[in-house]
């Protein structure tokens, strides 16, 4: 369950018209995810950084319109999932997608599947939903992307038991992303809306008000 979520910005005192133009244009509710079926557990083992994750893999779902998306099989990304002709949204275009769906107003549900091995590549996968939902002009892209790392963060916690994480596992991934968050931030030569990023993302978790 990803259930459309309140924008997080306004608890550290950010506009959302600051920075997006459309925050839940679409209500998000499910998000289908599959692990290969040779896999045993989820893979806890790789960091989450910045780097796209190879194990992420939207897939379309059969029957759906995807031609107006950059697509790739998805037999080339997603391995071990006995998928033949099926096609998937192309790794890099997810950018592409997050305006056309937007453009469009189709619903990411009716499009796609998510191929996720590991947890790094489902926590992106969940940010990439975020962006699908919430459109945004990106000129304060460190902004934009902490608003959906948050968002990303609590549908994980809310889903902790079906994808098999615990306390320690969410608070690992939280400070994960902050650190991501604050790098952004500091690449961009602008300070962060709170000097405790931490705190934020911790606070995510619990459901306390931000720091």
């Amino acid at each position: 369950m990803v259930p459309s979520t309140p924008c997080a910005l306004p608890r550290v005192g950010i506009a959302i018209e600051r920075v997006f133009d459309a925050w839940g244009w679409c209500e998000s509710d499910v998000l289908e995810w599959r692990q290969p079926a040779t896999s045993g557990q989820l893979d806890k083992s790789i960091a989450i950084d910045s780097q796209n994750p190879a194990e992420l893999v939207f897939v379309f779902k059969e029957g759906a319109n995807s031609t107006f998306l950059p697509r790739e099989l998805a037999r080339f990304h997603a391995r071990g999932y006995g998928l033949e002709e099926e096609w998937a949204l192309a790794p890099y275009a997810i950018d592409d997608a997050t305006d056309l769906l937007y453009e469009r107003r189709v619903r990411p549900r009716d499009l796609f599947w998510v191929a996720a091995s590991s947890l790094r590549a489902l926590v992106w996968g969940l940010h990439d939903w975020a962006h699908f939902h919430n459109h945004g002009s990106f000129e304060e892209p460190a902004m934009t992307e902490l608003a959906c790392d948050l968002v990303a963060l609590s549908w994980l916690n809310v889903n902790r038991e079906a994808v098999g994480v615990d306390d320690a596992d969410m608070a690992r991934v939280a400070l994960e992303l902050a650190g991501l968050s604050r790098s952004r931030f500091e690449n961009e030569g602008k300070a962060a809306p709170t000097s405790d990023l931490d705190g934020l993302f911790a606070s995510t978790i619990a459901g306390e008000p931000a720091p």
